[in-house]
């Protein structure tokens, strides 16, 4: 199950999304260790964030929807995390978000000294006044954004877009063009909303938040699909998936890993070696290898 990413030789095509867990070093090593090829960090902001006020998650059987709020400490604050993350033994993605170019760039800047394996940009949350999705859902933006970071980093540049792009191969494109190293799709899809209907009012504080979960893997398999016909770079895939067989599907429509989030809460923190046995299974069982399945949804015949 070893696969190349970028230069890099990972266990497996398993990734922890962003924003699940932590940064602590003790977390994301358990992680890896439990079956995760690639872990990635909790996104670092330019400033302090507490994130929105509870309640910022509910399950809502089928899926979850959240607001947290991209809660930070802060690029300047985090040098316990960062002391303990240089002993790791695991490769690291670092996502960084920010409400400017200006912004992005810097965060990201500081963040490269700090060696991690890869830097993601985050580009694509819808649950903040400011953060985010605006640059993701215009090709400009997101052209102006990647190349301001890729100037300013010295490891390769991973971008996390939204499935509320018009066009999310157009903004793939671009993000290649502009210098991108890989693609990561999708973040949360929405913003949704729920109301409790006695107390009419919405249940988050924060009123809408993005959905997760089983019901939008169709919509992240889809969006795979069309940025694999629009792009040569390689891409995460992640939205849904829960089993070694969602696994299996995102792969045909075009991924080369493969995130999981959510699945985190439905299947416990074991799920990454679970899914990515399940996947070994499938593989073995039909005479191939996940080199043999990336795309394969897209050949003719």
């Amino acid at each position: 199950m070893a696969i190349q990413f970028l230069g890099k030789t990972l266990k497996n095509p398993m990734v922890l999304a962003s924003g699940i867990l932590g940064n602590s070093k003790d977390i994301l090593e358990r992680i890896h260790e439990n079956g995760c090829g690639l872990v990635t960090m909790k996104s670092i902001g330019p400033e302090p964030r507490d994130g929105h006020k509870n309640p910022t998650v509910i399950d809502l059987g089928h899926g979850m929807i959240n607001a947290v709020g991209l809660p930070s400490p802060g690029y300047l604050n985090m040098e316990n995390e960062w002391r303990d993350l240089e002993k790791r033994d695991f490769p690291l993605i670092a996502s960084v978000y920010g409400g400017s170019v200006k912004e992005y760039q810097m965060v990201a800047e500081f963040v490269s000294s700090k060696n991690p394996d890869f830097i993601e940009i985050n580009i694509s949350c819808p649950n903040s006044e400011k953060h985010g999705m605006i640059f993701g859902i215009n090709p400009q933006s997101s052209h102006d954004v990647v190349s301001a970071v890729k100037k300013v980093i010295n490891v390769p540049l991973i971008v996390k877009l939204t499935p509320q792009a018009p066009d999310i191969g157009d903004i793939a494109r671009t993000c290649e063009d502009a210098g991108a190293d890989a693609i990561c799709a999708i973040n949360t899809v929405g913003p949704g909303m729920v109301i409790d209907i006695e107390a009419r009012t919405p249940v988050l504080a924060f009123k809408k938040g993005g959905l997760s979960g089983p019901m939008i893997k169709p919509v992240a398999v889809r969006c795979v699909f069309d940025i694999y016909k629009a792009v040569d770079i390689p891409i995460i895939g992640l939205g849904g998936i829960t089993t070694g067989e969602d696994a299996i599907e995102i792969m045909m429509a075009g991924a080369s890993l493969v995130g999981i989030g959510s699945a985190v809460r439905y299947r416990g923190i074991d799920v990454f070696q679970a899914v990515a046995d399940e996947m070994e299974a499938w593989l073995s069982d039909h005479h191939c290898s996940h080199e043999d399945i990336t795309g394969a949804a897209h050949k003719e015949g």
